[in-house]
């Protein structure tokens, strides 16, 4: 099969090659139902993979179908990306990790730290479906599994974003928090955190209660 420009050959070859992407269970429903949501997704792992550029080991909590974690592989040397649910795993390492050096595992944070130490760590949309009470529980395996001088990133929607979210979104999340709660909770396990804000896909440092989403990068453990 010939392109009419040959400028587009290659995209046939890499089709004959390599097939299509698939988008993972969870990010199909995305794409399908709210394309839009997915670029603000995609634009949250973007923000990790600068911070993180070029740091060796990193791990990622919760990675859901691991579509977005190629995001910040491509900006670090050695990615790991777990989900509590082996679902999740199962499907990306069969479907979306053919051509990848990503390690995917199963582990659960709320049972226990993970089996060896990062020099970084990242967890987005996560903190919020963990209930309160179970809360220092899962931050402190969290920490536990991070180097002395690593670095961890948390992001989750703000305590202000619930009064636009859907039922479903209400009805898993549990325990958001705004600009100022986010960062002395994270000030509990490290010495310096850092709060950034994002609207849409635009990250910024500005006033938390008009943003829809917030970072907290810490570093430096206690």
């Amino acid at each position: 099969m010939k392109t009419k420009d040959p400028v587009n050959q290659d995209l046939i070859e890499h089709e004959i090659n390599s097939g299509y992407e698939k988008l993972g269970l969870m990010n199909s429903k995305v794409w399908s139902e709210d394309p839009k949501r997915l670029i603000f997704t995609l634009s949250r792992y973007k923000f990790v993979s600068k911070m993180f550029n070029g740091i060796d080991s990193v791990l990622e909590i919760g990675c859901g179908d691991g579509f977005g974690s190629k995001i910040v592989n491509q900006t670090v040397k050695n990615l790991t990306i777990s989900d509590y649910d082996p679902l999740f795993i199962d499907r990306f390492n069969a479907d979306l990790n053919r051509k990848s050096d990503i390690k995917a595992v199963t582990h659960d944070f709320l049972e226990k730290e993970f089996s060896k130490s990062f020099d970084a760590i990242y967890s987005l949309d996560v903190l919020e479906h963990i209930h309160p009470e179970k809360e220092h529980l899962f931050i402190s395996n969290c920490v536990k599994s991070l180097k002395k001088d690593g670095a961890l990133i948390f992001g989750m929607p703000s305590l202000e974003s619930q009064l636009h979210a859907s039922p479903a979104s209400k009805e898993g999340h549990v325990n958001c928090k705004s600009g100022n709660d986010f960062k002395e909770c994270m000030e509990k396990y490290f010495k310096n955190v850092f709060l950034f804000s994002m609207n849409d896909e635009v990250i910024h440092t500005g006033f938390e209660k008009m943003s829809h989403y917030l970072f907290t990068l810490c570093v430096g453990k206690i």
